[in-house]
């Protein structure tokens, strides 16, 4: 029997605000553990919280982008249950009245387009950190990360493969960093998704039982993921059993899940409006402002690379996938007259490097406008495209100036003709075989004959002017 996937995200990412969603304690990353926090994010009896006004604001943010109805009247909610990382035993979120409603985003997978859609955007407290020790004598809670503000990005369940769950991540990941609202570092888990996944027999309208995988924080991890839970899923009703709707862990470095607890439903959590916070009250001036300082997002780039550039949808839409990449794109072809040169260094050897060194893109050793110098350069004629190659590799290890760096190491090209007459006249008389096939007509021994030129010059010498030069002295002989 041939199956299909259901699949929907709830996909948490914490806000890049200053400081928590009801206290002043930092946000920031790492710490050592338990100084991040005060009594009002861990909880103590008599503490009143305060609504981070920027919360809503970057919630907002998100919500615009993603194409979802604001809500001029939202609340908050407490979610009732027992974690020792939450010390209040509720979590404060938002219930039946979310900040964001009913939008979606837009996918495309192997040349097709396909829309995604997006339930709510809510409001969220993150929960502290346990650590469990190796020996199971105990765990140790940091509660650093109480309170950290999030918002839980919850899609309907319209994904039908591994491939479009990643798809989709990319681009929610893209867009969130495009407006500024979260530095999604999923290995700092300021990005990370919930996976919901049931299978039934391809043409059944009926949704089957559906299991939620929890904390999945890596694009690899969320692929291997769903590619395990399908085919345990299946492989258990082809022997007869029953999928349990529950919570499953997974484990990446064995590539399989765990049972942790039966699924809750809403009504297990016994929510209830939140006393000590009043609603949210938005007005529509307020939100429309918002919506005017939205940056220009991932697609509308793309598109426009596509059109005022000329590069190739594939290629733009690399460029755009990440915006500390794009903004490297803009800063380099804001300063030079050469946009498809700037694209291919990106795309070819700087992308190669990032991999090479394990880097993001954030981590880029030297700006846009040195790469716009390097390909000057080239296209000025003053090193050649080999050397290039390793005028990059020094910039991207030292982060100078191309220019500094083609000076001190005497990289220019060699374009004095009398120089490289005798360099041809030397390849010429060291090469009599190739001489001989050039002249039966034998083309590429012409090219063999070039790369000699070069390799005796170091990759120095211009090759317009070597080939020219050999041209001539072959006609000569």
């Amino acid at each position: 029997m041939e199956y299909e996937i259901v699949i929907g995200l709830e996909v948490h990412s914490e806000l890049s605000t200053k400081s928590k969603i009801y206290c002043t304690c930092t946000t920031e990353f790492g710490g050592e553990v338990n100084t991040h926090c005060c009594p009002i994010c861990t909880g103590m009896p008599g503490v009143l919280p305060v609504l981070n006004e920027k919360v809503v604001e970057y919630a907002v943010k998100a919500g615009l982008a993603t194409n979802c109805t604001i809500a001029e009247y939202s609340k908050q909610d407490r979610k009732n249950y027992f974690y020792p990382d939450l010390p209040k035993a509720y979590q404060t979120s938002q219930y039946d009245l979310p900040i964001c409603k009913n939008g979606y985003i837009d996918i495309e997978v192997n040349g097709e387009t396909k829309r995604i859609g997006l339930t709510r955007i809510h409001i969220e407290e993150d929960a502290g950190k346990l650590m469990h020790d190796e020996w199971d004598t105990g765990s140790l809670v940091d509660y650093n990360r109480c309170g950290v503000p999030l918002i839980e990005i919850v899609s309907e369940p319209d994904i039908r493969s591994a491939e479009e769950a990643k798809v989709f991540l990319e681009n929610l990941k893209a867009i969130l960093q495009y407006i500024d609202v979260s530095d999604c570092k999923m290995q700092e888990g300021s990005l990370r998704a919930d996976v919901n996944l049931s299978v039934r027999p391809k043409g059944q309208k009926e949704f089957g039982t559906r299991t939620e995988m929890k904390n999945l924080n890596s694009f690899r991890g969320i692929i291997r993921a769903i590619e395990a839970e399908t085919k345990r899923q299946i492989d258990e009703i082809e022997s007869g059993g029953v999928i349990v709707q529950e919570t499953r862990r997974w484990d990446d470095n064995k590539g399989i899940s765990y049972a942790m607890r039966s699924k809750e439903e809403a009504h297990d959590y016994r929510y209830f409006p939140e006393p000590d916070l009043v609603p949210i009250v938005l007005d529509k001036e307020w939100i429309e402002k918002i919506r005017e300082s939205l940056p220009e997002l991932p697609e509308a780039r793309k598109k426009r690379y596509v059109s005022e550039y000329g590069l190739p949808e594939y290629d733009a839409g690399i460029l755009t996938s990440s915006k500390a990449l794009s903004d490297f794109f803009e800063d380099a072809v804001s300063k030079s007259s050469n946009a498809k040169a700037v694209s291919n260094w990106i795309m070819g050897d700087l992308m190669r490097l990032l991999k090479e060194k394990n880097m993001e893109a954030e981590e880029i050793p030297f700006s846009g406008e040195y790469l716009a110098k390097m390909v000057a350069l080239i296209d000025k004629g003053t090193i050649s495209g080999a050397i290039a190659k390793k005028v990059f590799d020094k910039m991207f290890n030292t982060g100078k100036d191309p220019e500094v760096i083609v000076k001190e190491e005497g990289l220019e090209v060699v374009s004095d003709e009398g120089a490289l007459v005798a360099v041809v006249t030397k390849i010429l008389e060291n090469n009599p075989q190739s001489v001989a096939d050039y002249k039966s007509g034998k083309e590429k021994a012409f090219g063999f004959l070039v790369g000699q030129a070069m390799k005796e010059t170091k990759g120095k010498a211009s090759p317009q002017i070597i080939n020219k030069i050999l041209k001539e002295e072959l006609d000569k002989m």
